[in-house]
């Protein structure tokens, strides 16, 4: 089950020699663990940063400390940012990442749940803002999906207008 939805994500990098990387927060791990579980990733998957603690997301990911000092951890722009970092980071065309409330208790006076992923292409970087309900193994594994979600459909959504434009 893990492979299956990741497998577009994987097929579309594929067809176009590109590669993701990752930046996880509250999903620690799981949506690189979700892609390095199918076969053949490794043309694709550049790797990932686990930046759990709010100051591994400027250490690591280049999240500047004004920004996290003033929004903290739990932001769309946190996402964004890590998102963008990590690709840089790590050289790689697209860029993956998650930030949020797992639980048991809110975080920055978010309440449990409070999810945001965000992917970070070469043209273009996209948020989403998730309110997931469930316990903290649901909530971190509905994030990793959801981040994954928003990468093939930006990966198809680039396609799709690639494909259109080339017509014209």
């Amino acid at each position: 089950m893990a492979t299956t939805t990741v497998d577009p994500v994987i097929a579309a990098l594929l067809s176009r020699s590109q590669t993701l990387a990752v930046a996880e927060s509250l999903t620690g791990g799981l949506v690189a663990a979700m892609f390095t579980a199918a076969a053949g990733v490794s043309q694709v998957f550049r790797g990932g940063v686990v930046a759990y603690a709010t100051d591994l997301k400027h250490q690591l990911l280049g999240v500047p400390s004004e920004h996290l000092a003033e929004h903290g951890a739990v932001h769309p722009d946190t996402a964004r940012l890590m998102a963008e970092g990590v690709r840089d980071r790590l050289g790689s065309d697209w860029g993956l990442a998650t930030t949020g409330v797992a639980g048991p208790d809110r975080q920055e006076g978010h309440p449990v749940g409070t999810v945001h992923v965000a992917v970070a292409g070469p043209e273009r970087t996209q948020v989403r803002t998730l309110s997931l309900e469930g316990n903290r193994k649901q909530i971190r594994a509905r994030a990793a999906r959801a981040a994954i979600e928003l990468a093939g459909e930006m990966l198809a959504g680039d396609m799709l207008a690639g494909t259109a434009s080339d017509q014209g």
